[in-house]
């Protein structure tokens, strides 16, 4: 898992090693508060869960710095909109 944060595609993918490490940072929070994983976390701990959401397009920092994805969510009955994974669902 380590390893895969050393390739450069993830970080090009998300525009630098500050922003991975802030998209990582934030995503890990949301999951300890939560928040529902956006791919198949079988056999996965939650930071290569953070990892493959990145791989996969699913999340992303907004130019705010918070962390949001276009995937369909419960909350938003199933439309595909962004939402901020930053906040606490409820």
């Amino acid at each position: 898992m380590i390893e895969e944060l050393k390739e450069e595609d993830i970080v090009n993918k998300v525009g630098g090693r500050f922003k991975l490490s802030t998209l990582i940072q934030k995503r890990m929070i949301s999951l300890n508060q939560g928040s529902r994983p956006l791919v198949d976390t079988r056999g996965l701990d939650r930071m290569s869960t953070v990892i493959e959401e990145i791989r996969q397009d699913k999340i992303y920092l907004d130019l705010s710095g918070k962390v949001r994805t276009l995937e369909p969510t419960e909350e938003l009955g199933g439309e595909s909109e962004t939402v901020d994974l930053t906040q606490p669902t409820e």
